[in-house]
């Protein structure tokens, strides 16, 4: 077997951000959104709206505000 070294990068945050969104785990998935994020990782349009749909489904208006906001200061524009 070959002994590699992953590194997850937009795309892949996303997906798993998107699982999240469809189960019960909101904290464990928006924990994904502020891991992505301290990883230096923009975010893309996908990613927000699959947390701020978990933070729909978890009641959590707060942070679904909070998600919104950052998306309007990374000039993305929601759909």
């Amino acid at each position: 077997m070959w002994d590699a070294k992953l590194v997850p990068d937009v795309i892949s945050y996303s997906a798993g951000i998107l699982e999240g969104a469809t189960s019960d785990q909101e904290q464990r998935t928006l924990a994904l959104v502020s891991e992505m994020r301290e990883s230096k990782l923009r975010p893309n349009v996908i990613s927000y709206n699959a947390g701020i749909s978990t933070c729909e489904k978890g009641d959590l208006r707060q942070r679904a505000l909070a998600l919104l906001s950052a998306m309007w200061d990374a000039k993305l524009v929601p759909d």
